[in-house]
Protein backbone atom coordinates (compact mmCIF):
# COMPACT_ATOMS: atom_id res chain seq x y z
CA UNK A 1 0.00 0.00 0.00
CA UNK A 2 1.11 3.30 -0.92
CA UNK A 3 1.63 5.33 2.50
CA UNK A 4 0.14 9.39 1.50
CA UNK A 5 2.08 12.15 2.33
CA UNK A 6 1.82 14.38 5.39
CA UNK A 7 2.95 17.87 5.47
CA UNK A 8 3.05 19.56 9.12
CA UNK A 9 3.92 23.18 9.05
CA UNK A 10 4.48 24.67 12.05
CA UNK A 11 3.79 28.55 13.30
CA UNK A 12 4.90 30.25 15.75
CA UNK A 13 7.54 29.54 18.64
CA UNK A 14 9.88 26.47 19.55
CA UNK A 15 6.97 25.03 21.87
CA UNK A 16 4.90 25.08 18.89
CA UNK A 17 7.91 22.78 17.26
CA UNK A 18 7.51 20.59 20.28
CA UNK A 19 4.11 20.05 19.60
CA UNK A 20 4.44 19.55 15.87
CA UNK A 21 7.39 17.06 16.38
CA UNK A 22 5.48 14.72 19.24
CA UNK A 23 2.58 14.72 17.00
CA UNK A 24 4.81 13.06 13.90
CA UNK A 25 5.96 10.66 16.22
CA UNK A 26 1.54 9.50 17.28
CA UNK A 27 0.84 9.28 13.69
CA UNK A 28 0.90 5.79 12.08
CA UNK A 29 4.31 5.27 10.03
CA UNK A 30 2.94 2.50 8.19
CA UNK A 31 -0.08 4.93 7.01
CA UNK A 32 1.58 7.79 6.36
CA UNK A 33 5.09 9.43 5.06
CA UNK A 34 5.50 12.83 7.66
CA UNK A 35 7.17 15.79 6.47
CA UNK A 36 7.68 19.33 7.68
CA UNK A 37 7.23 22.48 6.25
CA UNK A 38 8.13 20.69 2.75
CA UNK A 39 6.28 22.90 0.47
CA UNK A 40 6.47 19.52 -1.57
CA UNK A 41 2.81 18.10 -2.56
CA UNK A 42 1.09 16.58 -0.04
CA UNK A 43 -1.86 14.51 1.09
CA UNK A 44 -2.92 16.16 3.93
CA UNK A 45 -1.64 19.48 5.39
CA UNK A 46 -1.85 20.02 9.36
CA UNK A 47 -1.16 23.56 10.66
CA UNK A 48 0.21 24.46 13.99
CA UNK A 49 -0.90 27.73 14.47
CA UNK A 50 0.14 30.50 16.74
CA UNK A 51 -2.26 33.21 18.39
CA UNK A 52 0.43 35.24 20.55
CA UNK A 53 0.19 38.53 18.91
CA UNK A 54 -1.40 40.53 15.76
CA UNK A 55 1.12 39.68 13.37
CA UNK A 56 1.45 35.90 14.52
CA UNK A 57 -2.56 35.21 14.21
CA UNK A 58 -2.58 37.27 11.06
CA UNK A 59 0.69 35.15 9.92
CA UNK A 60 -1.05 31.87 11.08
CA UNK A 61 -4.60 32.73 8.78
CA UNK A 62 -2.93 33.43 6.03
CA UNK A 63 -1.50 30.45 5.91
CA UNK A 64 -5.01 28.76 6.77
CA UNK A 65 -6.55 30.53 3.61
CA UNK A 66 -3.60 29.51 1.50
CA UNK A 67 -4.29 25.90 2.16
CA UNK A 68 -7.75 26.15 2.08
CA UNK A 69 -7.96 27.11 -1.52
CA UNK A 70 -5.81 24.30 -2.41
CA UNK A 71 -8.41 22.05 -0.69
CA UNK A 72 -10.95 23.53 -2.23
CA UNK A 73 -9.22 23.45 -6.23
CA UNK A 74 -8.27 19.29 -4.62
CA UNK A 75 -4.63 20.03 -4.49
CA UNK A 76 -4.82 18.44 -0.99
CA UNK A 77 -7.47 15.72 0.61
CA UNK A 78 -7.74 16.52 4.00
CA UNK A 79 -6.79 19.95 6.08
CA UNK A 80 -6.36 20.17 9.43
CA UNK A 81 -5.75 23.13 11.74
CA UNK A 82 -3.98 22.57 15.35
CA UNK A 83 -2.41 25.01 17.77
CA UNK A 84 -3.11 28.22 19.78
CA UNK A 85 -5.01 29.73 16.99
CA UNK A 86 -7.45 26.73 17.16
CA UNK A 87 -7.44 27.02 20.39
CA UNK A 88 -8.73 30.36 20.90
CA UNK A 89 -10.39 31.08 18.29
CA UNK A 90 -11.48 27.43 17.13
CA UNK A 91 -15.24 28.57 16.70
CA UNK A 92 -14.62 31.84 14.58
CA UNK A 93 -12.55 29.78 11.95
CA UNK A 94 -15.09 27.37 11.58
CA UNK A 95 -17.89 29.40 10.70
CA UNK A 96 -15.21 31.58 7.93
CA UNK A 97 -13.37 28.75 6.79
CA UNK A 98 -15.43 25.46 5.40
CA UNK A 99 -12.82 24.03 3.22
CA UNK A 100 -11.37 22.77 6.77
CA UNK A 101 -11.63 19.29 7.74
CA UNK A 102 -10.82 19.44 11.04
CA UNK A 103 -10.06 21.71 14.15
CA UNK A 104 -7.91 20.95 17.09
CA UNK A 105 -6.64 22.94 19.77
CA UNK A 106 -3.36 23.61 21.69
CA UNK A 107 -3.25 20.35 23.78
CA UNK A 108 -4.98 18.26 21.77
CA UNK A 109 -1.78 16.51 19.77
CA UNK A 110 -3.35 13.00 20.92
CA UNK A 111 -6.59 13.90 19.49
CA UNK A 112 -5.31 14.43 16.07
CA UNK A 113 -3.18 11.29 16.02
CA UNK A 114 -6.68 9.10 16.27
CA UNK A 115 -8.27 11.05 13.98
CA UNK A 116 -5.63 10.35 11.73
CA UNK A 117 -6.41 6.52 12.41
CA UNK A 118 -3.49 5.99 15.03
CA UNK A 119 -3.66 3.06 17.51
CA UNK A 120 -5.04 4.63 20.53
CA UNK A 121 -3.40 1.88 23.03
CA UNK A 122 -0.31 3.20 20.90
CA UNK A 123 -0.99 6.98 21.25
CA UNK A 124 -1.47 6.67 24.81
CA UNK A 125 1.79 4.44 25.14
CA UNK A 126 4.15 6.77 23.71
CA UNK A 127 2.71 10.42 24.25
CA UNK A 128 5.30 12.35 25.31
CA UNK A 129 8.57 9.96 24.32
CA UNK A 130 8.07 9.59 20.74
CA UNK A 131 9.22 11.98 18.74
CA UNK A 132 9.98 13.02 14.75
CA UNK A 133 12.47 16.14 15.25
CA UNK A 134 12.39 18.97 12.72
CA UNK A 135 15.68 20.90 14.14
CA UNK A 136 18.93 19.53 12.68
CA UNK A 137 19.30 15.90 14.41
CA UNK A 138 22.23 17.38 16.85
CA UNK A 139 19.65 19.70 18.32
CA UNK A 140 16.38 19.73 20.13
CA UNK A 141 13.63 21.17 22.36
CA UNK A 142 12.52 20.38 25.68
CA UNK A 143 9.38 21.47 27.17
CA UNK A 144 9.24 20.80 30.35
CA UNK A 145 5.92 22.23 31.15
CA UNK A 146 3.11 23.43 29.71
CA UNK A 147 0.34 26.49 30.22
CA UNK A 148 1.25 29.39 32.79
CA UNK A 149 0.12 30.67 36.46
CA UNK A 150 1.59 34.22 36.14
CA UNK A 151 -0.69 36.75 35.27
CA UNK A 152 0.89 39.02 32.80
CA UNK A 153 -1.66 41.89 31.65
CA UNK A 154 -0.52 41.42 27.97
CA UNK A 155 -0.52 37.56 27.33
CA UNK A 156 -2.96 35.62 25.73
CA UNK A 157 -0.50 32.64 26.54
CA UNK A 158 -2.74 30.92 29.81
CA UNK A 159 -6.07 31.59 27.68
CA UNK A 160 -4.61 29.34 25.12
CA UNK A 161 -2.39 26.99 27.06
CA UNK A 162 -4.09 27.49 30.67
CA UNK A 163 -2.39 26.99 34.08
CA UNK A 164 1.07 25.64 34.47
CA UNK A 165 1.50 21.76 34.71
CA UNK A 166 5.04 20.19 34.95
CA UNK A 167 6.08 17.54 33.07
CA UNK A 168 7.76 14.85 35.60
CA UNK A 169 11.30 14.82 36.28
CA UNK A 170 11.66 10.89 34.93
CA UNK A 171 9.94 11.37 31.80
CA UNK A 172 12.36 14.37 30.26
CA UNK A 173 14.37 12.15 31.05
CA UNK A 174 13.58 9.16 29.00
CA UNK A 175 12.74 11.54 26.57
CA UNK A 176 16.20 13.44 26.71
CA UNK A 177 17.85 9.90 26.84
CA UNK A 178 15.40 9.57 23.31
CA UNK A 179 16.42 12.21 21.80
CA UNK A 180 20.41 11.30 22.79
CA UNK A 181 20.58 8.20 21.57
CA UNK A 182 19.38 9.48 18.28
CA UNK A 183 22.36 11.96 17.85
CA UNK A 184 20.93 15.15 20.09
CA UNK A 185 24.39 17.12 21.49
CA UNK A 186 22.50 19.85 22.49
CA UNK A 187 18.80 19.78 24.90
CA UNK A 188 17.23 23.87 24.77
CA UNK A 189 14.88 23.69 27.97
CA UNK A 190 12.03 25.31 27.22
CA UNK A 191 8.45 26.43 28.89
CA UNK A 192 6.92 29.40 29.54
CA UNK A 193 8.65 30.29 33.00
CA UNK A 194 11.32 27.58 33.84
CA UNK A 195 11.95 28.93 37.22
CA UNK A 196 8.72 27.54 38.16
CA UNK A 197 9.06 23.46 37.20
CA UNK A 198 8.11 21.71 39.69
CA UNK A 199 5.72 23.91 42.22
CA UNK A 200 2.91 22.57 40.62
CA UNK A 201 3.73 18.54 41.65
CA UNK A 202 4.88 19.41 45.14
CA UNK A 203 5.43 23.57 45.79
CA UNK A 204 9.25 23.28 45.43
CA UNK A 205 11.23 24.71 42.39
CA UNK A 206 12.56 21.81 40.74
CA UNK A 207 14.62 23.42 37.97
CA UNK A 208 17.98 22.45 39.44
CA UNK A 209 17.17 18.69 40.51
CA UNK A 210 15.78 18.32 36.84
CA UNK A 211 19.31 20.13 35.07
CA UNK A 212 21.71 18.15 37.39
CA UNK A 213 19.42 14.75 36.48
CA UNK A 214 19.98 15.77 32.49
CA UNK A 215 23.63 16.49 32.64
CA UNK A 216 23.92 12.75 33.33
CA UNK A 217 22.95 11.64 30.12
CA UNK A 218 25.54 10.11 28.10
CA UNK A 219 26.06 12.37 24.50
CA UNK A 220 24.51 15.47 25.58
CA UNK A 221 27.13 18.24 25.62
CA UNK A 222 25.15 21.29 25.84
CA UNK A 223 21.74 22.46 28.18
CA UNK A 224 20.62 25.61 27.20
CA UNK A 225 18.01 27.41 29.25
CA UNK A 226 14.73 29.67 27.78
CA UNK A 227 13.08 31.45 29.45
CA UNK A 228 12.89 32.29 32.79
CA UNK A 229 11.04 34.91 34.81
CA UNK A 230 12.34 37.45 36.48
CA UNK A 231 10.18 37.34 39.77
CA UNK A 232 11.42 35.60 42.49
CA UNK A 233 14.44 33.99 40.69
CA UNK A 234 15.97 31.49 41.79
CA UNK A 235 19.32 32.42 42.55
CA UNK A 236 20.78 28.70 42.87
CA UNK A 237 19.90 28.60 40.11
CA UNK A 238 22.76 31.15 38.87
CA UNK A 239 25.30 28.94 40.92
CA UNK A 240 24.62 25.87 38.77
CA UNK A 241 25.46 27.71 35.54
CA UNK A 242 28.29 28.71 36.82
CA UNK A 243 29.75 25.33 37.70
CA UNK A 244 27.96 22.83 35.89
CA UNK A 245 30.28 21.69 33.15
CA UNK A 246 27.34 20.81 30.20
CA UNK A 247 25.15 24.07 31.09
CA UNK A 248 26.02 26.55 28.98
CA UNK A 249 26.37 30.44 29.63
CA UNK A 250 23.34 31.84 28.53
CA UNK A 251 19.73 33.28 30.28
CA UNK A 252 16.88 34.16 28.33
CA UNK A 253 15.19 36.26 30.81
CA UNK A 254 12.12 38.42 29.34
CA UNK A 255 11.75 41.97 31.12
CA UNK A 256 10.01 43.61 28.77
CA UNK A 257 9.96 47.10 30.67
CA UNK A 258 11.81 49.19 33.17
CA UNK A 259 9.19 51.93 33.92
CA UNK A 260 7.66 51.27 37.33
CA UNK A 261 4.57 52.82 36.06
CA UNK A 262 4.61 49.90 33.15
CA UNK A 263 5.87 47.30 35.12
CA UNK A 264 3.07 47.58 37.39
CA UNK A 265 0.90 47.77 35.05
CA UNK A 266 1.63 44.93 33.29
CA UNK A 267 1.79 42.82 36.74
CA UNK A 268 5.14 41.67 36.29
CA UNK A 269 5.45 42.29 40.36
CA UNK A 270 9.32 43.54 39.78
CA UNK A 271 10.40 47.23 40.18
CA UNK A 272 12.95 48.89 38.01
CA UNK A 273 15.28 48.42 41.41
CA UNK A 274 14.54 45.06 41.96
CA UNK A 275 15.27 44.17 38.07
CA UNK A 276 18.86 46.15 38.78
CA UNK A 277 19.66 44.21 41.48
CA UNK A 278 18.83 40.93 39.65
CA UNK A 279 20.38 41.87 36.50
CA UNK A 280 23.50 42.94 39.10
CA UNK A 281 23.67 39.58 40.61
CA UNK A 282 23.27 37.79 37.70
CA UNK A 283 26.73 39.39 35.77
CA UNK A 284 28.49 38.86 39.06
CA UNK A 285 27.79 35.36 40.44
CA UNK A 286 28.20 34.19 36.25
CA UNK A 287 31.11 36.02 34.70
CA UNK A 288 30.85 35.99 30.69
CA UNK A 289 27.11 34.79 30.78
CA UNK A 290 25.34 35.82 27.48
CA UNK A 291 22.38 37.66 28.71
CA UNK A 292 18.98 37.53 26.48
CA UNK A 293 16.01 39.52 26.90
CA UNK A 294 12.79 40.78 25.44
CA UNK A 295 10.97 43.51 25.77
CA UNK A 296 7.48 45.37 24.94
CA UNK A 297 7.51 48.82 23.29
CA UNK A 298 4.01 50.67 22.60
CA UNK A 299 2.06 49.46 25.87
CA UNK A 300 -0.73 51.33 26.67
CA UNK A 301 0.02 55.07 28.10
CA UNK A 302 4.08 54.38 27.35
CA UNK A 303 5.00 57.69 27.68
CA UNK A 304 7.45 59.31 25.41
CA UNK A 305 9.50 60.13 28.73
CA UNK A 306 9.24 56.51 29.81
CA UNK A 307 10.47 54.94 26.33
CA UNK A 308 13.54 57.33 26.83
CA UNK A 309 13.69 55.09 30.36
CA UNK A 310 13.45 51.77 28.30
CA UNK A 311 16.30 53.16 25.58
CA UNK A 312 18.33 54.24 28.31
CA UNK A 313 18.05 50.89 30.51
CA UNK A 314 19.50 49.10 26.85
CA UNK A 315 22.17 51.51 26.65
CA UNK A 316 23.25 51.10 30.19
CA UNK A 317 22.71 47.41 30.51
CA UNK A 318 24.49 46.57 27.22
CA UNK A 319 23.12 43.38 26.67
CA UNK A 320 24.65 40.38 24.62
CA UNK A 321 21.24 39.47 23.06
CA UNK A 322 18.03 41.40 22.77
CA UNK A 323 15.51 41.35 20.43
CA UNK A 324 11.62 43.76 21.30
CA UNK A 325 8.02 43.62 20.30
CA UNK A 326 5.41 45.96 19.25
CA UNK A 327 2.39 45.90 21.76
CA UNK A 328 0.26 44.07 20.41
CA UNK A 329 -3.83 44.64 22.18
CA UNK A 330 -5.34 40.62 23.01
CA UNK A 331 -8.33 40.43 23.80
CA UNK A 332 -9.41 38.77 26.58
CA UNK A 333 -6.03 40.22 28.55
CA UNK A 334 -6.42 42.44 31.28
CA UNK A 335 -4.37 45.25 29.28
CA UNK A 336 -7.29 44.84 26.97
CA UNK A 337 -9.21 47.00 29.29
CA UNK A 338 -7.25 50.31 28.46
CA UNK A 339 -7.29 52.35 25.61
CA UNK A 340 -4.73 50.69 23.02
CA UNK A 341 -3.16 54.88 22.85
CA UNK A 342 -0.08 54.31 21.07
CA UNK A 343 -0.23 54.53 17.16
CA UNK A 344 0.96 51.53 15.85
CA UNK A 345 3.20 53.73 13.56
CA UNK A 346 5.20 54.94 16.86
CA UNK A 347 4.70 51.43 18.06
CA UNK A 348 7.09 50.46 15.37
CA UNK A 349 9.15 53.66 15.49
CA UNK A 350 9.69 52.65 18.88
CA UNK A 351 10.91 49.06 18.38
CA UNK A 352 13.04 50.02 15.70
CA UNK A 353 15.02 52.87 17.71
CA UNK A 354 15.48 50.32 20.54
CA UNK A 355 16.98 47.52 17.65
CA UNK A 356 19.27 50.20 15.98
CA UNK A 357 20.95 51.12 19.48
CA UNK A 358 20.99 46.92 20.31
CA UNK A 359 22.98 46.42 16.91
CA UNK A 360 25.94 48.87 17.87
CA UNK A 361 25.86 47.00 21.30
CA UNK A 362 25.70 43.60 19.28
CA UNK A 363 28.39 44.89 17.18
CA UNK A 364 30.63 45.86 20.29
CA UNK A 365 30.06 42.67 21.81
CA UNK A 366 31.27 40.78 18.66
CA UNK A 367 34.16 42.92 18.06
CA UNK A 368 35.70 41.80 21.15
CA UNK A 369 35.77 38.36 19.94
CA UNK A 370 38.04 39.10 17.30
CA UNK A 371 41.31 36.74 17.46
CA UNK A 372 39.62 34.35 19.95
CA UNK A 373 39.52 30.85 19.64
CA UNK A 374 36.06 29.31 20.66
CA UNK A 375 33.98 25.90 20.86
CA UNK A 376 31.49 26.20 17.93
CA UNK A 377 28.75 23.28 16.90
CA UNK A 378 28.51 23.50 13.25
CA UNK A 379 24.52 23.17 12.49
CA UNK A 380 24.45 22.69 8.45
CA UNK A 381 26.23 24.42 5.14
CA UNK A 382 24.70 27.26 3.22
CA UNK A 383 25.78 29.80 0.92
CA UNK A 384 29.53 28.34 1.01
CA UNK A 385 29.94 28.51 4.57
CA UNK A 386 29.67 26.56 7.78
CA UNK A 387 27.57 27.75 10.12
CA UNK A 388 27.54 27.40 13.96
CA UNK A 389 27.15 28.71 17.25
CA UNK A 390 28.77 28.83 20.31
CA UNK A 391 27.23 27.94 23.20
CA UNK A 392 26.38 31.73 23.49
CA UNK A 393 23.32 31.56 20.77
CA UNK A 394 20.76 29.89 21.38
CA UNK A 395 19.32 28.19 17.44
CA UNK A 396 17.49 30.70 15.18
CA UNK A 397 17.36 33.65 17.21
CA UNK A 398 20.70 34.52 17.99
CA UNK A 399 24.00 35.06 16.32
CA UNK A 400 25.86 32.32 13.83
CA UNK A 401 29.39 31.97 13.23
CA UNK A 402 30.51 31.51 9.63
CA UNK A 403 33.23 29.38 8.15
CA UNK A 404 34.33 29.18 4.16
CA UNK A 405 33.41 25.64 3.02
CA UNK A 406 37.46 26.01 2.32
CA UNK A 407 38.31 25.89 5.30
CA UNK A 408 38.35 22.07 5.41
CA UNK A 409 35.43 19.34 5.86
CA UNK A 410 33.21 20.21 8.90
CA UNK A 411 30.35 17.54 9.51
CA UNK A 412 27.01 19.53 11.01
CA UNK A 413 26.38 18.08 14.65
CA UNK A 414 30.46 18.04 15.55
CA UNK A 415 31.72 20.56 17.82
CA UNK A 416 35.32 22.37 16.31
CA UNK A 417 37.44 25.36 17.42
CA UNK A 418 36.78 28.22 15.60
CA UNK A 419 39.10 31.42 15.58
CA UNK A 420 37.11 34.17 15.06
CA UNK A 421 38.69 36.49 12.14
CA UNK A 422 36.07 39.58 11.77
CA UNK A 423 32.69 40.42 13.27
CA UNK A 424 29.49 42.61 12.53
CA UNK A 425 26.32 43.24 13.76
CA UNK A 426 25.09 39.99 14.31
CA UNK A 427 27.18 37.59 13.09
CA UNK A 428 30.90 36.27 13.52
CA UNK A 429 33.40 34.93 10.90
CA UNK A 430 36.20 32.90 11.73
CA UNK A 431 38.55 29.30 10.27
CA UNK A 432 38.95 26.37 12.06
CA UNK A 433 41.74 26.13 14.09
CA UNK A 434 43.83 22.90 13.21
Amino acid sequence: MTKKKIDIVTLGCSKNTVDSEHLAGLINPEQYQVNFDSGKPADVVIINTCGFIGDAKEQSVDTILQYADMRKRKKIERLIVIGCLSERYGADLKREIHEVDAFFGANDMQSVALHLGSDPSLVNTIYQYKRNLSTPKHYAYLKISEGCDRTCSFCAIPLMRGKHVSVPIEQLVAEAKNLAQNGVKELVLIAQDLTYYGIDRNGKRQIVQLIDKLGEIDGVEWIRLQYAYPYQFPIELLNLIDQHPKLCRYLDMPLQHISDRVLRSMRRFVTRAQTLRLIENIREKVPGLAFRTTLIAGYPGETEEEFEELCQFVETQRFERLGIFAYSHEEGTRAHLLEDNVPDELKQQRVNRIMEIQQEISLEHNTRLIGKTMKVLIDRIEAGHYVGRTEFDSPEVDNEVLIPEQSGLLLPGKFYNIKIDKADYFDLYGSLVP
